[in-house]
């Protein structure tokens, strides 16, 4: 099993062959992700008619450990509520960013939102911005 967490835009990143897609192939072979965030991805990959079978079948066959959400989890995302709403963090967000920290392990996004939160863990976003609102974020801190 790898030691990094995916969360959903990085599956989708990696399975539409978008910007990005090359890091996370490096790491999707094993790597963890939350069950929440599978559902996530098989969601949107219904929104966007892609097909949901076939989704699936490309995360089993790289062996994604999908990890079930628990009590741990939903502690620990509930507890990232306050620190993260203003960074606009949605539940599937907290559930991933609540699955590294448990886990002690990377987290791998698309998401710069997601990237830019101040946490415990290393937060990895797999694709530069393609350009710079010049505004600069508060990142959150944990």
């Amino acid at each position: 099993m790898s030691d990094v967490v995916l969360d959903a835009s990085a599956v989708l990143a990696y399975a539409q062959g978008e910007r990005g897609a090359d890091l996370v192939e490096q790491h999707l072979f094993g790597a963890i992700m939350s069950a929440v965030n599978y559902s996530e991805v098989l969601k949107k990959t219904l929104e966007r008619g892609g097909d949901m079978a076939a989704t699936a079948l490309l995360l089993e066959g790289a062996r994604i450990d999908v990890v079930a959400f628990d009590t741990r989890q939903a502690t620990v995302a509930a507890s990232l509520y306050g620190a993260t709403k203003d960074a606009g963090l949605s539940f599937a967000d907290r559930a991933c960013l609540s699955l590294a920290i448990t886990l002690d392990a990377p987290l791998y996004t698309a998401d710069g939102r997601l990237a830019d939160v101040e946490a415990p863990i290393e937060l990895v976003l797999i694709r530069k911005p393609l350009a710079s609102s010049g505004a600069k974020r508060k990142s959150p801190k944990l």
